[in-house]
């Protein structure tokens, strides 16, 4: 069996679909997902721009949705990610078109799966990211999302706070994407400082107060509340904060 090693970048991961599609043994995997067997042959694969168009243009031929498809697939956490993308172009090549209805093929129910978990996280978290104020007036808002998806995001709060500049930074992976009231920009984002404004204690507390005030303390619905707030984001959420 043949590994091929991407950076965990797209245009890596097209490339490796490149070369590996002719070998039935082949797969695709990130550096820091590697896992191989004993008698297995490790390549490194390295961008190339034209190999990489080559396999989109295919695609486009025969799919205009699976290039999206892919992308929201080599976002996720599933560690298994890159070559399930693999197997899912080389089902769309050798089927001649689209596959995504064909939900009894295990390939295609595992794709249809990961994009519900991504899109579904960026659906959450477009109602659970909570802005801090700094004191040059730009929110802030820090993250940890299963997901590669920050940047997926800001078009959201982008065209919500319109001229209003803000951050979303993704604690995890250690990048953020900025908003200057213009253009979206995502980049690299170890660390963070934040002078927090004047104000911004204020409307902490009148959050934390209303949302004292709307819940009924005599009749609890941890579990309901779990559901639909997973716990995993209470960390970044001030109403939850004692």
């Amino acid at each position: 069996m043949t590994y091929f090693v991407t950076d965990g970048s797209a245009d890596c991961f097209y490339t490796a679909v490149f070369d590996a599609y002719r070998q039935k043994d082949a797969v695709i995997t990130s550096e820091s997902n590697l896992q191989t067997q004993l008698d297995s042959q490790i390549c490194e694969v390295v961008a190339d721009g034209e190999k990489c168009e080559r396999v989109k243009r295919k695609l486009r031929q025969l799919d205009a949705g699976a290039a999206g498809d892919v992308e929201l697939v080599l976002r996720s956490c599933n560690p298994l990610r890159e070559n399930t993308a693999f197997e899912y172009i080389r089902l769309i090549i050798e089927h001649g078109g689209p596959v995504r209805n064909m939900l009894a093929h295990p390939v295609v129910l595992e794709i249809s799966d990961i994009r519900k978990k991504v899109t579904g996280e960026i659906h959450k978290l477009k109602g659970f990211l909570r802005f801090m104020e700094n004191t040059e007036g730009v929110l802030y808002a820090p993250c940890s999302p299963d997901n590669d998806i920050v940047d997926l995001l800001a078009p959201h709060f982008a065209e919500r706070f319109k001229n209003q500049r803000f951050v979303i930074h993704d604690i995890t992976r250690k990048t953020a994407a900025m908003y200057d009231g213009r253009e979206i920009l995502v980049t690299f984002a170890d660390s963070a400082e934040i002078y927090l404004s004047e104000y911004e204690k204020y409307f902490e507390d009148l959050w934390k107060q209303y949302y004292k005030s709307v819940n009924i303390a005599s009749r609890p619905h941890e579990k309901q509340m779990k559901g639909y707030m997973p716990v995993r984001y209470w960390k970044f959420l001030p109403e939850k904060q004692r």
